[in-house]
């Protein structure tokens, strides 16, 4: 060390040179393999080509059972690979990059590891995509960040809510005001009725059941259902979800729901029925720079091949899988592969599923309201798929009134972690004789 105004020696300035050079050494493999964050490279079907040692340690994997063997999307959990593939992936396709989406992966040893992932796609020089570049950040310590913001939010809330109480109490003037808002919040429950069927038809051969849960009466929600016959033999059905909320959500409803029955009425084929609404969505507010979607489960119900088996063929624009409740006591999602969100892309492929439902099998259609309901004291953990599946499987075998009964008990627990709407629909055949029930709950 020299004194202010005296010239260093010129053997300590080396030294000190030559150590900080040292330290900068890394070779651009041993950045990448041992950076702070998971880097990954897959090819445009998601196969995994590059991962780096970092998020290989995360996920308690080794390389030569992950590069070219696995996909991206086979690293999530149920929920988080549901998400990739109808929003992550499309929206990916779409705008060529995606930042800070949360998922949750899921390691060797079965645990769920929260990250935030950013992908990016590589383009060739004709503008082809290449392959997908990947950064995933633990967020495990952001988790429990928000966990205690959240509880602290809910405080806050708790105690404005108490003042608000004090203060309503203490102004006369507030009272007019208050029955104002009463005769909004009918007039906006009158309106929300509409987008829905008052009541359910009888099927011959079935019984139905329904449930609608508005998370909040001061804004009109966004899901919707129906069930209406085809032609003398055939009943048509489909359940599902709009973006948004308020009147702009009201009005994309309202066009859902009569497209889809004109379309039905035309082709019941349930793969074209969403293709048409597709199209309407798309030519109606996509392509007019207004960009508006929505997820749909569509299905037609037909006699089946024993006497009162039932066949049913179902269709899924971006929507939870339909779960059915079978007679000998399981539970089983029915898979419909292919389906995107409807009215993001002028050209969505859809695909047509079937199942049969035999005496005392029950199918149940849902929004995302259910799977997505925030649970435990803290209110951070979604229900999810898995315990959606151990529910079912608890109550099978259950006929339709049965099921909503249960579920609505379900909802009702959530609480305030029930924070959005939610509409349940169920169909079975009856396990003993041929009769049709109706129950429409709200």
């Amino acid at each position: 060390m020299c004194r202010i105004g005296e010239t260093p020696e010129p053997d300590a300035d080396r030294g000190t040179d030559a150590a900080f050079t040292a330290l900068l050494e890394d070779s651009a493999e041993e950045l990448y393999e041992q950076a702070p964050c998971g880097y990954l490279s897959t090819l445009m079907d998601g196969t995994i080509a590059k991962i780096n040692a970092t998020l290989l340690g995360w996920l308690g994997l080794d390389r030569e059972d992950v590069v070219g063997r696995v996909r991206f999307a086979d690293l999530l959990t149920v929920g988080g690979k549901l998400y990739h593939e109808t929003h992550f992936a499309p929206l990916l396709r779409m705008r060529g990059e995606l930042g800070g989406i949360a998922l949750e992966m899921r390691a060797a040893d079965g645990d769920r590891l929260p990250v935030l992932v950013s992908s990016a796609i590589k383009y060739g020089s004709a503008g082809e995509p290449l392959l997908i570049r990947t950064t995933v950040f633990d967020a495990s310590d952001r988790r429990a960040y928000e966990g205690e913001l959240l509880r602290r939010r809910q405080e806050a809330e708790q105690a404005r809510a108490e003042a608000e109480r004090e203060r309503l109490r203490a102004e006369d003037a507030l009272r007019q005001a208050e029955a104002d808002r009463a005769r909004l919040t009918e007039a906006l429950a009158a309106l929300q009725l509409s987008l829905v069927p008052a009541s359910l038809p009888c099927v011959p051969g079935l019984e139905s059941a329904v449930y609608y849960h508005t998370a909040s009466p001061d804004r009109l929600g966004g899901d919707f259902y129906d069930l209406f016959p085809v032609d003398r033999d055939r009943w048509a059905f489909f359940l599902g979800d709009v973006c948004g909320k308020g009147p702009a959500a009201a009005s994309l409803t309202s066009l859902t729901r009569y497209t889809l029955r004109a379309a039905a009425l035309h082709d019941a084929e349930p793969a074209a029925a969403l293709a048409t609404l597709n199209t309407v969505l798309h030519e109606q507010y996509t392509a007019a720079g207004d960009p508006r979607y929505c997820t749909a489960v569509f299905g037609v119900i037909e006699a089946g091949p024993g006497p009162r088996d039932r066949t049913v063929r179902l269709a899924s624009g971006g929507h939870p899988p339909a779960l059915v409740l079978r007679s000998d006591g399981k539970a089983e999602f029915v898979p419909t592969p292919g389906g995107l969100l409807v009215g993001i892309l002028p050209d969505a492929p859809f695909t047509t599923a079937e199942t049969t439902l035999a005496p005392g099998d029950t199918l149940l259609l849902y929004t995302d309201g259910l799977t997505e309901a925030r649970t435990g004291p803290t209110r951070t953990s979604l229900f999810g798929d898995d315990a959606l599946h151990a529910f079912a499987a608890d109550h099978a075998p259950a006929g339709p009134e049965e099921v909503i009964t249960a579920l609505t008990g379900l909802l009702k627990s959530f609480g305030d972690g029930l924070d959005d709407d939610t509409a349940l629909l169920a169909l079975g055949v009856p396990a003993t004789h041929p009769t049709t029930t109706l129950a429409t709950n709200r």
